[in-house]
């Protein structure tokens, strides 16, 4: 029997880089899959596709996850379809970087909205039904950045903050009904926005690293797989750090 055989996660954000890595690694364990994209696109559909390959359940689903109402409508939906929500993993982000003094309201908000608001949007649509279930857990994707800060990033930084806050209140909130909620703060992650980066950068963020490499999407998606699964049955309220040994 897989790890996640019989349990239904719903992803935010799992079209492409670390989301897409979650998506496949919680199906390959046997989960059935619903997971979110922001606009329909090729790599949605075939995301959604390379997922029913395994044999498991999937659905993509078209989502402004900063829009409350229409995240309550959503998280109905998927309920209804699947039947039960064991896991949900809040991994929908932007980022809109540039020095505080140059940045404007609209990317302040964007930002804060894409990121926070819509990490609140779909723990408060899944907790309920998690506490009537009486199980599930909750894993939402924060950054190093969220601990530590970093020059031209005050928005992403204090958005990645926000989720570990409400990761540590959520799971005391919630820890009677049998719902674990943690977080994980990835550090420098190979996806298809760092592929744009000169390879000199690269190689000079590899050399701040104690492992001496970039992460890869599948580092982030076996900690989800983790503390999805019931092998994490004890832990709840945590931040895991995985940054190969940056910080």
């Amino acid at each position: 029997m897989k790890i996640l055989e019989g349990k239904v996660a719903l992803v935010t954000g799992g079209t492409r880089g670390i989301g897409r890595a979650i998506v496949l690694k919680l199906a390959s364990a046997g989960a059935s899959i619903a997971f979110t994209g922001q606009r329909e696109s090729e790599a949605l559909r075939q995301t959604e596709s390379e997922v029913a390959k395994m044999g498991v359940k999937c659905k993509a689903y078209i989502s402004n996850a900063s829009d409350y109402t229409l995240t309550q409508e959503l998280v109905s939906e998927v309920h209804k379809e699947f039947g039960k929500i064991d896991i949900l993993v809040n991994n929908a982000g932007i980022t809109k970087d540039t020095l505080l003094m140059r940045m404007s309201e609209e990317q302040w908000d964007d930002v804060i909205n894409v990121n926070l608001k819509s990490t609140f949007n779909f723990t408060k649509a899944v907790v309920p039904i998690m506490a009537r279930q009486r199980v599930g857990s909750i894993v939402n994707i924060s950054s190093i950045v969220g601990l530590n800060g970093n020059p031209g990033q005050a928005n992403y930084a204090a958005s990645k903050a926000g989720i570990i806050g409400l990761t540590k209140s959520v799971a005391k909130e919630m820890g009677a009904r049998n719902i674990r909620v943690n977080a994980i703060a990835p550090g420098f992650i190979a996806t298809e926005m760092t592929d744009a980066l000169p390879q000199e950068v690269k190689d000079d963020y590899a050399k701040r690293i104690s492992l001496r490499r970039l992460g890869q999407g599948e580092d982030i998606a076996n900690v989800v797989l983790f503390l999805a699964s019931d092998l994490a049955g004890y832990v709840t309220g945590e931040v895991i750090t995985v940054d190969g040994g940056m910080m």
